[in-house]
């Protein structure tokens, strides 16, 4: 069975940090790339942050790159998701994503970003 426990977020003020915990099981972790998504009210969902499998290698878009950081734990079947420097755009349900044989998803962590 998949399960994801998902853990962070919460409300913090422009220019606080804010760390995100997803932590999986039921399935072999290592081998799937991970993906954090993020929707924000009213607008379609979005990717800000990717790491891969076996290297480690990452990937941002230019909305959050040099303020986020995507890392993983395949020990702890962990993935996580720092951001400094935030922003009231980047209010919004955050979503872990594996995805290899299959795409699993975490049911989301509210963030908001607001003075």
């Amino acid at each position: 069975q998949v399960q994801f426990v998902e853990s962070g977020g919460g409300l913090v003020q422009p220019g606080e940090s804010l760390p995100l915990y997803c932590i999986v099981s039921g399935f072999v972790f290592s081998t799937y790339t991970n993906t954090w998504y993020r929707q924000a009210p009213g607008k379609e969902r979005e990717w800000v942050a990717w790491i891969g499998a076996l290297d480690n290698s990452a990937d941002y878009p230019d909305t959050v790159k040099g303020r986020f950081t995507i890392s993983r734990d395949n020990h702890k079947q962990a993935m996580y998701l720092q951001m400094n420097s935030l922003k009231s755009e980047d209010t919004g349900v955050y979503y872990c994503t594996a995805a290899g044989d299959k795409t699993y998803s975490g049911r989301g962590i509210q963030v908001t970003v607001s003075s």
